[in-house]
């Protein structure tokens, strides 16, 4: 029994033991195979990290590539620039070079020139010093000269120098009187013969510093309708309406065949303007009876009336006059309207006043009292239709009525010479009443004839050779001609100037004179860099 316990015991302690083998023999095949798995993950990261570093390889034998041809590319692009830029900085530089070669050839030339002109200077300077001395030299052989006559004088004569002085004296006054009168003589001749000249000149320069424009013509004053229908409804029934509407407005009204017109006649401005407005006004409203013509030629001249005092006080502040009577300012509106030898005597009365202040001016007269002679010395012909007598007259009678200056009343009632004129500034206003009159433009000429007129001058100067250009200018009173400055000098252009000169006199009517002024220019451009 023990010995069997014994074995049993035995065998149990065997069992622990094989036990004990078998988790020793376990655990070394665990490790074994980690140290596989291991071995077999090392190589397996080895060959995808030799992967990896063959990627990377290449890609960055790549990106390498790519940046060399990319800065290649770029070396050439800069270098490109560079040889341009230093292309043009090596143009520019000879440029320079150039123009500094030039400037220092000018300079050279100036200097030469400045010491020449030393040299002359100096020799002009001793020749100055020598003359000085042989005059100096000639003065004292002249006083001892003048000693030696004057002591031998002295001795034939018998004369002391107080007797011989008194009577030198004498004679020199005798001389000097003779020679006064001479000279007084002399300058009367010559102020006759410049006088004229004189005064077109004073009254060219105030004409050339006052150009008005050109006169408008005076026509018949027509009405325009858009159809021949619209004559029988100004007529009316068995013609009551132009009967009514020649009644309310004092005019004619003609209606004949021209087409798309009717004509307004009226020796009257004032009515023929109220005429033709109102009859504008009847067309267009279209309503066209006796009681509507009575109602709108009421209202035109109403309105007319009003426009009358506005041009009037107008004009007044355009001539910078003060304290005109009221009627006066009326008088001066009407003229607005009214015309003579196709001039509109308000714009003729305007170029007279400021015509009349420069030539007071010039004459060192008042030419503020100039002017207001000038505005108003044909105020008579707002009225010389409705009252007897010349326009001088009728014109001197109002502003005697509304109290106007003495000199201002001359003006008007002598401009044209019905009596004789005390004040000087009666003459001054009869001048620029001619100037304005005469002209070029001013009256009995149509715009068409104005205008050829000026066409004829310039091309009359365009005639001549060497003339690039020509313009009539100063409302025909003078001529621009601009020649070749290369192909005609200095001499040669006043021949050409006073040619064309000629030629205007001799095919050409005008008042007043004609100015021609020839230019010669040289022009020389240079471009700096």
């Amino acid at each position: 029994m023990e010995s069997v316990l014994t074995l049993a015991a035995n065998n149990g302690a065997l069992g622990d033991v094989l036990t004990l083998v078998g988790a020793l023999i376990l655990v070394a095949l665990t490790v074994v195979a980690m140290k596989v798995i291991e071995r077999a993950r090392r190589s397996s990261s080895t060959r995808e990290l030799k992967m990896r570093r063959t990627t990377a390889e290449a890609e960055a034998a790549k990106i390498v590539a790519e940046a060399k041809a990319s800065a290649e590319t770029e070396f050439h692009t800069r270098r490109k620039k560079f040889d341009e830029e230093t292309h043009d900085a090596r143009g520019e530089l000879r440029t320079e070079e150039k123009r500094l070669a030039k400037r220092e050839d000018l300079i050279d030339q100036k200097l030469e020139t400045l010491h020449a002109r030393e040299r002359m200077a100096e020799a002009a300077q001793q020749a100055l010093k020598e003359r000085e001395n042989a005059l100096a030299a000639k003065d004292r052989q002249l006083n001892d000269l003048i000693a030696q006559q004057r002591s031998q004088l002295m001795k034939i004569a018998n004369l002391n120098e107080e007797q011989a002085r008194e009577m030198l004296l004498s004679r020199l006054d005798k001389d000097m009187e003779r020679e006064t009168a001479q000279i007084i003589q002399q300058k009367l001749e010559h102020a006759r013969e410049t006088a004229e000249r004189e005064a077109r000149e004073v009254i060219v320069m105030a004409l050339q510093r006052y150009a008005a424009d050109q006169t408008v013509e005076s026509t018949v004053a027509t009405v325009d309708i858009s159809s021949d229908d619209v004559k029988g409804r100004v007529i009316g029934r068995e013609g009551r309406n132009i009967r009514a509407f020649e009644k309310a407005t004092g005019v004619d009204v003609i209606v004949d065949d021209t087409p798309g017109v009717v004509v307004v006649s009226s020796f009257d401005p004032i009515r023929r303007e109220v005429a033709r407005r109102a009859l504008n006004r009847l067309i267009q409203d279209g309503r066209i009876h006796p009681t509507r013509i009575e109602e709108l030629v009421a209202s035109t001249e109403k309105d007319l009336r009003k426009e009358i005092i506005e041009a009037g006080r107008t004009t007044l502040m355009e001539a910078k006059l003060r304290g005109v009577h009221a009627r006066l300012v009326e008088l001066l509106g009407r003229l607005k309207f009214r015309t003579s030898y196709g001039q509109n005597v308000l714009q003729h009365s305007m170029e007279v006043a400021f015509i009349s202040q420069m030539i007071a001016e010039e004459f060192g007269l008042n030419g503020a009292l100039a002017r207001r002679c000038g505005l108003l010395h044909d105020i008579g012909k707002a009225v010389d239709h409705e009252a007897e007598g010349s326009h001088p007259q009728i014109g001197a009678e109002l502003l005697t009525r509304y109290k106007e200056r003495p000199e201002v009343i001359e003006a008007a009632a002598a401009h044209h010479g019905d009596i004789e004129a005390k004040s000087i500034y009666t003459p001054i206003v009869a001048a620029a009443d001619a100037i304005s009159a005469s002209r070029p433009g001013a009256r009995r000429d149509t715009v068409e004839r104005y205008i050829q007129r000026l066409q004829k001058l310039e091309e009359i100067a365009t005639t001549f050779e060497g003339v690039q250009q020509a313009y009539a200018i100063q409302a025909g009173r003078e001529v621009r001609v601009i020649v070749d400055a290369a192909n005609v000098d200095d001499r040669l252009s006043s021949k050409i100037a006073r040619d064309i000169a000629r030629r205007i006199e001799d095919e050409m009517e005008y008042p007043g004179e004609i100015k021609v002024t020839l230019i010669r220019e040289t022009r020389c451009t240079e471009i700096a860099k």
